[in-house]
């Protein structure tokens, strides 16, 4: 570990094809591979979990799990954080383990779904609005700084992969959130338009608007979502590692089958989270990352342009999907010193 201080789908077949690359529905084809302390359904009997549910400012309902140590006492306030899942993963799927370690760290800790994912509400299922995604970071922020064990001007966030890009949208807008830190930071946004390594061309990302266009018309005449991948690339860099961990015992969670609709992808294209990044400042960034890891450019491109004080963590041999769940690479010491520092905290 280093610090730093700084046209539509043609054939059933290609959309198939697509939907095993991208890890979206494919079926368990291998073991999983549990080294490196693989532990994404972790428990702790030194936590107290309860499911929350609260409104964001759109009256949409978002259902969470509140996570807090069971050494709380009556009448202190506690420094919180928040957890983002991955996009296309449910609660269950990292944050809940982030949250769960954080609280026996001290903090009280809060990971919720999605709206349109898990247990939030919103249709169609799947969908994709990445102003809403960030609002939930607020709605959540709301909803700790009205407890009465919480401080309000302690409060942090942690976005895992595309919660990564979706907190730094909203921590932009809420001067609440206190320090904010990122692991496995995915722009979500920057993905459609040009890919990992801008293998993504401009005729790709017209026909993809097309698909999402002529899909719209398909769910206006039938009332009907229609559902896939989303987009054409016919490989997906990060593949194997994304089904070693959704598709298998390591982290599948039943209920969620990661589908999302095309229509919908389209609104990532106008999705652009590190625009004025450096307005964070003088508020905390701390960014995790995986040195192994092909999108660790989102990473790369996030800690250039934030301002100060700002902190870089990359993992030694870590790929992306490694820091969901490996509890030995997992940088668990450094983000507990870093919002204990930066929250103030008199822990």
């Amino acid at each position: 570990m280093k610090l730093h201080s700084k046209g539509k789908l043609k054939t059933l077949a290609a959309l198939t094809i697509l939907s095993v690359a991208l890890g979206m529905g494919a079926n368990t084809a291998v073991a999983a591979d549990m080294s490196h302390g693989a532990d994404n359904f972790y428990q702790s009997d030194k936590v107290k979990t309860e499911i929350v549910k609260f409104k964001n400012i759109y009256g949409m309902e978002v259902t969470g799990t509140l996570f807090t140590p069971r050494t709380m006492e009556a009448g202190k306030k506690y420094d919180a954080l928040i957890v983002g899942h991955p996009f296309a993963a449910v609660r269950q799927q990292a944050a809940n383990l982030y949250a769960t370690k954080m609280a026996e760290a001290g903090f009280v800790a809060l990971s919720f779904d999605q709206s349109f994912w898990g247990e939030s509400a919103g249709t169609p299922r799947g969908a994709v609005l990445p102003d809403v995604y960030a609002e939930n970071f607020s709605a959540a922020v709301d909803f700790l700084g009205t407890r009465a064990f919480v401080d309000r001007e302690k409060i942090g966030v942690i976005g895992i992969c595309g919660s990564g890009g979706f907190a730094i949208a909203a921590t932009k807008m809420d001067p609440r959130i206190k320090a904010l830190a990122t692991v496995s930071m995915y722009d979500m946004g920057e993905y459609f338009r040009t890919g990992l390594n801008h293998e993504r061309t401009v005729e790709m990302r017209n026909k993809d608007l097309a698909i999402a266009a002529e899909q719209r018309y398909k769910t206006a005449e039938t009332g009907q979502p229609v559902y896939g991948p989303g987009q054409n690339d016919p490989v997906f860099i990060e593949g194997k590692e994304s089904n070693d961990f959704y598709q298998t015992e390591r982290g599948k969670v039943t209920s969620n089958d990661r589908r999302s609709t095309p229509a919908t992808y389209a609104k990532f294209m106008n999705f652009h989270p590190f625009i004025d990044i450096e307005s964070i400042s003088p508020r905390p960034i701390l960014f995790v990352v995986g040195d192994a890891a092909p999108s660790r450019t989102y990473t790369d491109t996030a800690y250039k342009m934030a301002a100060e004080p700002k902190e870089l963590v990359e993992i030694k041999g870590a790929n992306r999907i490694d820091l969901y769940d490996r509890t030995e690479l997992i940088p668990w010491d450094k983000l507990v010193s870093f919002f204990n520092t930066h929250l103030k905290t008199d822990k």
